[in-house]
């Protein structure tokens, strides 16, 4: 893999797409996108379809992920941010001496690693489609909180939470004019690591970039009032997506081989350090593994395993590497890789699945890994499911997020929880 780091989001799951109650809207999707846009999607931020002012609009609608560089020039600082987050890659009292030596010494090889899938990183094009499709769609079913404005803030690279959020007030949000936006984070299973980076991130910003403004007529102060999406697991919609593929990448091997194709499940590695001290990820990602494996009636043999792990303290595992060597090892050579922590491809499935732990296995003809979730229509659909669901609730953020881990250290994380659960919306 590329940068062997720990990741890069509740209903109860259902056995068909049949009861997702925006299935409707998959053809209409689909027929708004040319089979050029379905094969490449380099797109901009998509104009916001819906003119009238709902009673509870205009909404942001910001996507949170990690990010990728764009360009491989780009790639020194997107490390160099990287290794400077603690909540990431924790590094002790050294992190400001420490992450600027690591970052420097990995980008040649790292840069070279985009170059060799295209020469930078899809997440941008596919997180602004995402969130634009989905926008779209809120617009249509949830036309009281319209318009939708999409955005996109990633922890490392560009477009960054402070970038986005300069927008959020250039647009109207904010600066004593109120309005609402809501923090979608698009790792499905929480993590302190990323989930929690990216809303501390959110929190320092807002924290910087607005003050008490004044009273509104309505009572409130005048600052964009927040909600947050912290984590959707097992929603029915993205295990719907999941499965489907998987099933697609099935029907490639013969059929007398087929229910013996062993899955693996592969995720973002954690180090063991944050795994001992509470952190949720690995129960929410064995929760979205069982799942799946539930909606395909536990038609094949699978394990979860870890990929991406750096340095030499101890990671949580099986390292999806060694999973696929001992496989083959061992003569079982029909091996299907699922990112199930990913919602597009980045460097993680497009180098270390595919060239790395495939293309160097000696089995890449029976080895293979089902697409990404990308632009598929079905999981654009559960994320509009999501964000409408979350907008009717009046919660600011689910339970859950507001308990820290029982080893949790850090204050900036306390304060951070105590804001966004805090916040009073606009219903």
């Amino acid at each position: 893999m590329a940068l062997r780091l720990p990741a890069t989001r509740l209903c109860r799951t259902t056995t068909s797409l049949t009861t997702l109650t925006l299935r409707p809207l998959t053809s209409a999707l689909q027929t708004r996108r040319s089979p050029q846009q379905s094969r490449w999607l380099a797109t901009p931020t998509y104009p916001v379809t819906q003119n009238s002012l709902g009673s509870q609009g205009p909404t942001a609608m910001v996507f949170l992920n990690m990010g990728g560089p764009s360009t491989t020039d780009e790639v020194g600082d997107f490390l160099s941010r990287l290794f400077a987050d603690a909540d990431l890659i924790p590094l002790g009292r050294l992190q400001s001496y420490l992450g600027p030596i690591i970052a420097s010494r990995r980008t040649p090889k790292i840069q070279k690693q985009y170059a060799a899938i295209g020469g930078g990183s899809p997440i941008r094009k596919w997180s602004e489609h995402q969130c634009a499709e989905m926008c779209k769609l809120l617009d249509e079913i949830s036309p009281e909180t319209a318009p939708h404005k999409p955005y996109v803030a990633f922890r490392y690279a560009n477009p960054l939470t402070e970038e986005m959020y300069g927008r959020l007030l250039a647009d109207g949000f904010g600066n004593g004019k109120g309005g609402r936006a809501v923090a979608f984070t698009q790792y499905p299973q929480y993590s302190c690591s990323t989930t929690g980076s990216s809303l501390n991130e959110l929190w320092k910003w807002r924290q910087r970039l607005e003050g008490k403004t004044g009273a509104l007529d309505d009572g409130s102060d005048g600052t964009i009032k927040w909600s947050v999406i912290d984590r959707w697991p097992v929603h029915r919609g993205l295990v719907e997506a999941f499965a489907q593929n998987i099933e697609k990448t099935l029907a490639e091997y013969p059929v007398d081989r087929r229910d013996k194709v062993v899955l693996l499940f592969s995720a973002h590695s954690l180090p063991m350090s944050v795994v001992n001290r509470g952190d949720p990820y690995p129960a929410e990602v064995a929760a979205t593994v069982h799942a799946v494996m539930h909606r395909l009636k536990m038609s094949n043999p699978y394990r979860l395993c870890w990929q991406s792990q750096v340095g030499p303290q101890p990671w949580l595992g099986p390292q999806t590497q060694m999973s696929v060597d001992e496989y083959v090892a061992k003569g079982q050579t029909d091996l299907v890789l699922i990112p199930i922590a990913f919602t597009s491809d980045h460097i993680e499935t497009l180098f270390e699945l595919d060239e790395e732990v495939i293309g160097e296995s000696g089995h890449s003809d029976t080895i293979k890994r089902v697409e990404s979730l990308n632009g598929n229509p079905v999981f654009i659909e559960a994320l509009a499911d999501l964000a409408k669901t979350h907008l009717q609730s009046g919660i600011a953020c689910s339970t859950q997020m507001g308990l820290r881990c029982p080893g949790c250290k850090s204050e900036r994380c306390a304060e951070s929880k105590k804001f966004f659960a805090g916040q009073q919306l606009l219903n």
